[in-house]
């Protein structure tokens, strides 16, 4: 082996080396942790696990949780930068957190800006040419104008249209095995709903109908005695 090709060994495996020193861990933001508990997430967002909203039961269990953090309030000067969360679970365990930034907190800050304050956590970034969906008011999907990952997580920061109704800038955080798993989870249970949908307004009906029977069932006896034509 030439001295130089060494060299070259040796000058690439301290890059490697020095960018997964630098790294940051990737499974966690702030103080949640991709994986966590429905009960532990919310003892950390000091809120109660009935707060969650379940989206599907079957044929897993996917759950949501919205949490702002304290000092949310936009007008504040001391307001945190960050205006909601919004976790998802799969079968209790913390799949995907999307984060929205406070516009106030975020005005004339260029995406180099954004890149930049991230990357002091999590490390150099990556410019993908992807999009992603993003669950704000629109449920849009997004280009993503940069992403930090490795073989378990991924981060991505996206800028969204202009619009005085929604964040700016967010972050989409997740677990790549839970999430994949959800969103398989949530599209067997949409195309489950939508097979089984004929058969439960039948049931509605007849319910309905059931309920109906009852009720004049119950009036006849009092109405027929009181009843003067």
């Amino acid at each position: 082996m030439t001295g130089t090709r060494l060299f070259a060994i040796v000058v690439s495996t301290a890059v490697l080396s020095a960018a997964s020193l630098y790294a940051g861990d990737l499974s966690k933001y702030r103080e949640f942790q991709l994986g966590m508990n429905l009960a532990a997430l919310a003892k950390q967002a000091q809120m109660k696990p009935s707060d969650a909203k379940t989206i599907h039961q079957r044929p897993a269990l996917i759950q949501e949780l919205e949490w702002q953090p304290r000092f949310a309030i936009r007008s504040r000067p001391d307001a945190d930068s960050v205006e909601e969360v919004l976790f998802s679970l799969y079968n209790n365990q913390l799949s995907r957190m999307v984060v929205s930034y406070n516009r106030a907190r975020t005005e004339g800050l260029t995406t180099e800006d954004m890149i930049e304050a991230i990357s002091a956590t999590y490390g150099v970034a990556e410019r993908p040419d992807a999009e992603i969906v993003f669950p704000s008011v629109y449920r849009e999907t997004v280009k993503v104008v940069a992403r930090w990952e490795d073989s378990q997580y991924s981060l991505s920061l996206v800028r969204l249209a202009p619009s005085s109704y929604q964040p700016e800038f967010g972050l989409v955080l997740l677990s790549k095995r839970l999430d994949a798993l959800a969103q398989a989870a949530s599209a067997a249970a949409i195309r489950l709903d939508e097979q089984e949908a004929p058969q439960r307004e039948i049931e509605r009906r007849k319910k309905m109908e059931d309920e109906n029977r009852a009720e004049q069932e119950k009036a006849r006896p009092a109405n027929k005695a009181n009843f003067r034509p």
